[in-house]
């Protein structure tokens, strides 16, 4: 992330928090919202995309991770969530997310989650997830 990295997660945050209000999650209203900033400049927001299939599914993080490959907007750097609580903890990306993540940012892609008052936490894929399988470099 640039020189001002606080504030770049901050503006990350909000684009999250924006692209939650469009989720479609008409089964499980567990709405979430998901940005992912880009080497390139780039800020490519996700959304939760629900189906009554529940294997076609696509989270948002996942959503927003491959809108960076459809609009070459560049290696992510950053990927913020924004979601309710998960049994009273800050919800972060699932496994699948995670990998999808590590694959197109690699293990020190910047993770930061935001509940909906705002509380955060930031991490890398990297220390959530310290055993998924990395392309060869």
């Amino acid at each position: 992330m640039p020189h001002d990295a606080d504030a770049d997660l901050d503006a990350l945050l909000r684009t999250a928090a924006k692209a939650r209000k469009r989720s479609y999650a008409p089964y499980s209203k567990f709405r979430m919202g998901a940005a992912v900033a880009t080497a390139s400049g780039a800020v490519v927001p996700g959304a939760l995309v629900e189906n009554v299939s529940l294997g076609l599914a696509m989270c948002a993080e996942r959503t927003a991770l491959f809108a960076t490959v459809a609009q070459e907007a560049g290696r992510p750097l950053a990927l913020a969530l924004v979601a309710p609580r998960t049994d009273g903890k800050l919800t972060h990306p699932c496994g699948a997310c995670l990998q999808v993540a590590a694959e197109l940012g690699g293990e020190d892609l910047v993770v930061v989650v935001a509940d909906l008052k705002g509380n955060t936490s930031v991490t890398t894929v990297g220390e959530l997830a310290p055993f998924l399988p990395l392309k060869s470099r």
